[in-house]
This record gives C-alpha cells, sequence and structure tokens, in this order.
C-alpha cells in the first residue's frame, strides 16, 4: 500500500488533490458533528508540512449532478479553516477552465476547497472525460475517504487513471483495523452486531462467521432472531419472512464452531416512551415491545468480551435515543472501552448508528479504531472488495 508517508514523495510545491469525506449533518446552516472533519485533519497537516499546495475535493448530500444552494461545502470550509486555525479558500461553482486559474494561484503550504464535487455531473456517472478533467487540477492524487471508497465515482476512481495515486493517512489506518478483524484475526474474537433489520446484515454474519469465535446479536435483529426459534416477541420490531435466513446463520454456525448469542433477558415497555421493566425473554405479554438488553444479558455479554482479544461492534443494543433504554448500549461501550484502555483487545466499531451511540456517550477514543464510514465499512465486511481500493492499488 503506497501512502502519503512515502520517503521519496517530495510534495514542496506540489498540488495535491485531497478527496476526503465531509459529508456531515447540518441542520439550519450550523454543522451538527464534527468527526468526518477532525478525521481529516492529520493528513492535511502532514501535507501543510511538506508545503504543498492541497485542494480538497469532496461532496455533501445526493444533488444528482445539479447545483443546490444547501447542500454547499462553503460552511465546512470555514469549519475546517477554524479547526485549522488556518485560511481555507473556497473556490464557488463548478470546475472550469477557471479552477485551474484559481488553484494556480495559492502559495505553496496553502489550502483550497472546491465546491461540492457531486454538483457536477460527470462525477456520479464516473464520466472519463470529467475524471480526465479532475485530474488536470492537480500533480498526484490523495484519497483519504474510506468512506466513498465503496463508490465508483470519478473522484474516488476514475481520477486515478490519469495521475499518480496514492493512500492518505486515515484510509490507510481505516483498512489496518479492518485487517486486523478480517484477515489478520488475533482470536478469540467476537462480533457484537445490532441494528433493526437481519436481512441488511446477513453477509457480513455469513462472511464473518467462518472467522469468528462468537456472534452477538442485540437490537431489533434478535428480536427476528427469537421470533423465528419461537420465542413470544410481543410487538416488538421485527422481520416475518426471515425464516430461510435464521436457518441459514444456524447452520452455518455449526458448520464453522461460532456460538450464536441471543438475549436472555430484555428492557420491555407498551411504548418508544415508556419506563421499561426487565423480563426475561419468555415472559414477554402481547402488547409489550423489546427496546433494550436486559442485566443477565448484559453480564453475559461482559464475559465474552473479557475472554476475547478482539472486538468488532456494529449496531447499538437498543434504542438509546430514549434513556430508559440505553443502558444495554451504554454498558456494552464501557465493557469495551475499559479493556480497550487496559491494552487488553483490539477494539473496532463502526456504522452509523453505533457512532452516533458513541459520540452520545463520548467514547469516541476509547475503542482502539472507531470508523466513520457506514455503507463502505459494512461492504468491506460482507468481503466485497471496493472499487477506490481496488484502482488505488493498480494505479499507484
Amino acid at each position: 500500500m503506497k501512502n502519503i508517508l512515502n520517503k521519496n514523495l517530495d510534495l514542496k510545491g506540489k498540488r495535491v488533490l485531497l478527496r476526503v469525506d465531509l459529508n456531515v449533518p447540518i441542520k439550519n446552516g450550523a454543522i451538527t458533528e464534527t468527526s468526518r472533519i477532525e478525521k481529516i485533519i492529520p493528513t492535511i497537516n502532514l501535507l501543510l508540512e511538506k508545503q504543498a499546495r492541497i485542494i480538497i475535493i469532496s461532496h455533501i448530500g445526493r444533488p444528482k449532478g445539479k447545483v443546490v444552494e444547501e447542500m454547499s461545502l462553503k460552511p465546512i470550509s470555514e469549519k475546517l479553516s477554524f479547526l485549522l486555525k488556518k485560511e481555507v479558500l473556497f473556490n464557488e461553482g463548478l470546475i472550469n477552465e477557471n479552477t485551474l486559474l484559481e488553484i494556480n494561484k495559492i502559495s505553496d503550504g496553502s489550502i483550497i476547497m472546491l465546491e461540492n464535487i457531486r454538483f457536477n455531473e460527470g462525477e456520479e456517472l464516473n464520466d472519463n472525460n470529467f475524471a480526465k478533467k479532475i485530474s488536470t487540477l492537480g500533480d498526484i492524487y490523495v484519497n483519504d475517504a474510506f468512506s466513498c471508497s465503496h463508490r465508483s465515482h470519478a473522484s474516488v476512481e476514475g481520477v486515478t487513471k490519469y495521475i499518480p495515486s496514492y493512500f492518505g493517512l486515515q484510509i490507510t489506518q481505516e483498512i489496518n483495523a479492518l485487517k486486523k478483524i478480517t484477515s489478520e484475526i488475533k482470536k478469540p474474537i467476537s462480533l457484537i452486531i445490532g441494528g433493526s433489520k437481519i436481512s441488511t446484515k446477513i453477509k457480513i454474519i455469513n462472511n464473518l462467521i467462518k472467522k469468528f469465535n462468537n456472534i452477538i446479536i442485540v437490537g431489533g435483529m434478535a428480536n427476528t432472531m427469537l421470533k423465528h426459534t419461537g420465542v413470544g416477541i410481543g410487538k416488538s420490531i421485527c422481520e416475518y419472512d426471515c425464516a430461510n435466513l435464521i436457518k441459514e446463520i444456524i447452520e452455518n454456525s455449526k458448520k464453522y464452531n461460532c456460538e450464536i448469542i441471543l438475549p436472555k433477558d430484555v428492557i420491555v415497555s407498551k411504548s418508544l416512551n415508556g419506563n421499561g421493566k426487565e423480563k426475561n425473554i419468555d415472559e414477554i405479554d402481547e402488547n409489550e415491545m423489546i427496546l433494550d438488553i436486559g442485566s443477565k444479558t448484559i453480564s453475559s455479554i461482559g464475559k465474552i468480551i473479557s475472554n476475547s482479544e478482539t472486538i468488532l461492534w456494529n449496531g447499538p443494543a437498543g434504542y438509546f435515543e430514549n434513556p430508559n433504554f440505553q443502558n444495554g448500549t451504554e454498558k456494552i461501550l464501557e465493557l469495551i472501552s475499559q479493556k480497550t484502555s487496559n491494552d487488553k483487545i483490539f477494539s473496532v466499531a463502526g456504522g452509523g448508528e453505533t457512532v452516533a451511540a458513541i459520540n452520545k456517550f463520548k467514547k469516541f477514543n476509547s475503542f482502539t479504531f472507531v470508523s466513520t464510514a457506514g455503507g463502505a465499512f459494512l461492504e468491506y465486511l460482507e468481503g466485497k472488495t471496493l472499487p477506490a481500493i481496488k484502482a488505488l492499488n493498480q494505479n499507484v
């Protein structure tokens, strides 16, 4: 893997096209969560130290090749400038002949951010002519956007055909962390997986079941497993047409000697706004819904974490948005972070809701690695080859 730490790479005065993911949530014009912006700062600082001229390429939302004012990167350029304590110039408008003129005006060790790359129609089409046009803006290309690397887009995959291309620091760290839970595994290794639908994560489970010792299923996914194994789950969220998927998981777990762990007890309520009551899984009434895991389940998860060398966590244990149903998710966070801090476990967490929970409980630095990548993170775990990673490996 060739990255920008390459000792022979002289970047002084070079125009570096830096593709990052700045797709952060914005509400009423204000950025509400900044972890994706913060994660690119080490790569930017390295390029500044090397006196490169940095051209930041990114996107927000899905404007579908049209200019959408609410999806401008201007407020993000201002936030990045504030975090770096350094001016970030902003280039408005679509990429055209004037873009290169503006880029060539900036001095060594300076930064310019281009407007939302998805405003350009050729981006999502992965149009070769557009990819070639992007490549003329720089001397080298650096991808530091793992979270976009499952997309075959011009600024992610296409551009690598026309310009010397490298991995950034964040994307290198992400790939190395994921390798340790997929191919360079230190066992025993356990997966804690949650979320509402088992059908969306069946490929992950079936890919990892061959390599993992334990798979702990929580959240709505656990409800579906319980329902299909004969447990009454009341009016809990559940997928009712997953009998074949459940059968597949159970058969594979036996085939590969991987233990599947389901909740022993749960927190139930008659509504999402209720207070919650702890019950064993065979005691749930028809008018109740499962909204969290119970104390016995937390205890059994704690023992598995204690006996593991590697942990992967994807998906909360319950409806953590309500404080009455956040205990399971919070306790899992505490158990993993405590063992991680003692250097006794390699821990990786990722996925949208998982990152939201980690941020809520201020545990972002309590894991060995937290992925903010979303779709790319999940596709990597499914065993897919990501287009941008493949392109970088071919064209570095």
